[in-house]
Formats: C-alpha cells, structure tokens, sequence
C-alpha cells in the first residue's frame, strides 16, 4: 500500500477530534508529529477556508518570506485562515497577531514543532489561540480494524499503521525528522551525537532517565544531553512525565519519566521491529500506547486534567495517575494477581484518589478488594464515556 493510498483515511477512520468544532470558538495551533494527520484531517473538514501550506515552496514565497503580504490575501470575506506548517515561518506570527486583533480573523496553525514558534516572539500569539495536540491514530477510531499486537510492533501512526511495509516506512519516517525537522531547520549543529543520544533515548523508553549514565554511553556531554531532551520534548517526539510528589505515607521519587510518542517509532529506534513483540518488551510497549491513548483523550475533549506517575522509593510504582481522581495500573498480562494490585494497593493508603483501576489484556471486567481489573477495550470505552473523572 503507497502513502497516497494511506490516505484514504477518512472512509476508514474519522478523526475524533472535530476541528470545525473548535474552530468555531478561537484560534488553534494544532501542534503533532509528522505524518499524524494534521493536513489530511484539514483537507477532509468541512472548514471554509484560505489556506497556505508552507512546505509548498510557492506559499513559502508568497508569505513566509514576506509576512507583511499575508494581509493581502485576508480581505472582508475571508475569515479563518489555515498555515501549515507554521513552524517553517515564526515570524509570522506577529502579522497573524495582528490580523486577530483587526480584523477578527481566526486562524488554524499547524505545526510539528513548538521551539522556533516559542522564538518568534510573539509567545504563541499571547492567549490569543489556544494550543492543541494532535496524536496518532486511536482505538475508538479505527473500530473493528484496530490490531493490538499491530499497534504495539509498529504503532498507530495513520501511513505506517496501514503500511504493507511498516519497517520500512518506520525507517524512511525517522530519516525524514532526522533531515527535515533536525538538519534542515538547523536544531542541532552535529547529527551524529544527537543520533547518538536519539538511539539511547529510545531504550530508556518508559523509564526514568540516568542522564549521567546516557552521557556516559554516547560520549555527549551532560548539559548537551539536556538541551537534547528538550530538542525532543519540543519537536514532539518524546513525552515528559512528571512524578506525582503529594504522597505523605511513603516518600516519593521525583524524577520524571520518558515516552516516546509513538511505540514504533520507538521500536525502529531500538532496531525491533519486524520481529514481533517479545514478551520483556509487551509491558514497555503495552504502556506506551495505553499512554497515548490517554493524551488524545485529554486534548481532544480539551479536559483540565494532568497526568503524572507515582514510584515511592521502596519500589512501588503506579503507571498513570489522571487527574486528582483515577490511578491506573497498566499489566499486558491474560490475568492478574493480587500482587500484581500491591502498587494499588499502596497508593490507596494515601487517600489520594477515587479510582482504583489495572487495565489489562484479561477478557470481562471484574473487581478485586475494591480496584476495578479491566480490559484495554473496556476500560478506554467508559473513559471517552466519562466514567473517570473529578468531583
């Protein structure tokens, strides 16, 4: 199957976030990896639009060159205007600012990384549009044509998802950030530490980060294996997750830990893919994915709620804490135990939280001293259904 195949994406899975619903209230930047979706879910909307896409070198001329011209094209009829791509031209965004301001035009930006729009200088438009994050494929869109075991060995973004050659599109998606996002916008001066350190990131995948340890195995300095990180955090490739630090019975750790925002990219990076998901990498990728899931609930429904993660530092540890109101354990495992459930259970002697849930591969819903044990397919169910929340 072609990439241009791959695209048919809105007969086989609509999107679930509407993007004409919030474009009806404000500006957006709507902020993904590539090859997510962005442009394809743009171009299948209903929105009445003028739209620039600035990787096409004409509409990079005509007004990412010259962001004074943009005013040109927004005459009294024209009221929302799309850019893709937006982070190829930051310094429009003092013009887009302007063009908010007087003449009531709401625009859509589209962009695949936040660190030359923050240096732009104009502070992601100064409220003036609210920040949304578009993510791979999900469960509850695909339906019936959702593989678990495909999603865990590849992950779920849309082309590669669909792709007869997954390994090789994994491969040829990593060399284009790597040329596009990482060279050609000129992030980093050497590719090869930075490589380097992309490599060893990828085998920390889910875990909390020795940053010392990763200097020490590529050779890369400390501090540039910082500002590394946030190379990655900023071009939205891995995910920060911080500790939740509120636990009075047990002393908590504080470190955060690391996700990349897709299990295949991860895996590519990790050279395993193509091999099939060994059973000491289900749990990691299981994770992974459970992860994501759970952001795209969070951003598409636009909720006020946080994730973080709790390890106390005798060894407990609870995967996901969402909100102030639902700690979940994640197990890819047919059946669990109770001593799978002792990190709940340790979490619960904090009175913290009012849900108490292991999300696993088990077949029916049932109910352990007093922590619900769920399917992945259940438990995502009665999440978009709104079962898990504050108050």
């Amino acid at each position: 199957m072609s990439y241009d195949d791959c695209m048919v994406e809105k007969a086989l899975f609509p999107r679930a976030l509407s993007i004409e619903a919030i474009m009806a209230e404000k500006s957006h930047f709507l902020l993904g990896p590539r090859q997510t979706g962005k442009s394809t879910l743009i171009s299948q909307s209903q929105l009445k639009a003028l739209i620039f896409d600035l990787n096409d070198e004409r509409d990079f001329f005509r007004i990412g060159q010259s962001p004074e011209n943009l005013k040109d094209f927004v005459d009294g009829t024209v009221r929302l205007v799309v850019v893709d791509e937006i982070q190829r031209a930051p310094n429009l965004l003092n013009q887009i600012h302007n063009l908010i301001e007087t003449k009531d035009v709401r625009f859509l930006l589209t962009g695949s990384s936040a660190r030359k729009l923050r240096q732009g200088g104009v502070n992601l438009l100064g409220g003036r549009a609210r920040v949304l994050h578009f993510h791979p494929l999900l469960m509850r869109e695909m339906k019936d044509s959702f593989n678990l075991a495909r999603a865990l060995e590849f992950g779920t973004i849309p082309s590669i998802y669909l792709s007869s050659q997954p390994r090789l599109d994994l491969e040829a998606y990593l060399g284009t950030y790597l040329r596009q996002e990482i060279m050609a916008e000129g992030l980093v001066r050497n590719l090869q530490p930075f490589r380097r350190v992309l490599d060893i990131a990828a085998l920390c995948n889910a875990t909390i980060v020795n940053f010392t340890n990763v200097s020490n195995d590529t050779q890369v300095p400390r501090t540039t294996i910082y500002e590394y990180f946030d190379l990655l955090r900023d071009t939205l490739i891995v995910y920060e997750l911080p500790a939740w630090r509120r636990s009075r019975v047990r002393k908590p750790i504080v470190s955060s830990k690391y996700y990349f925002f897709d299990i295949g990219v991860a895996r590519a990076l990790q050279r395993n893919v193509g091999r099939g998901v060994a059973p000491l990498e289900q749990g990691h990728a299981f994770e992974t994915w459970l992860l994501h899931e759970l952001r795209a609930w969070i951003d598409y429904n636009q909720r006020n709620e946080t994730l973080k993660y709790w390890r106390s530092q005798s060894g407990f540890e609870v995967d996901f804490l969402l909100g102030d109101h639902t700690a979940i354990e994640v197990k890819a495992k047919k059946w669990i135990t109770s001593t799978d459930l002792k990190p709940l259970r340790a979490l619960r002697d904090e009175g913290a939280f009012k849900n108490y849930v292991c999300v696993c591969l088990e077949e029916r819903p049932r109910r352990h001293d007093g922590i619900e044990i769920l399917p992945y397919a259940t438990f995502l169910d009665r999440l978009w259904e709104t079962e898990y929340h504050g108050g």
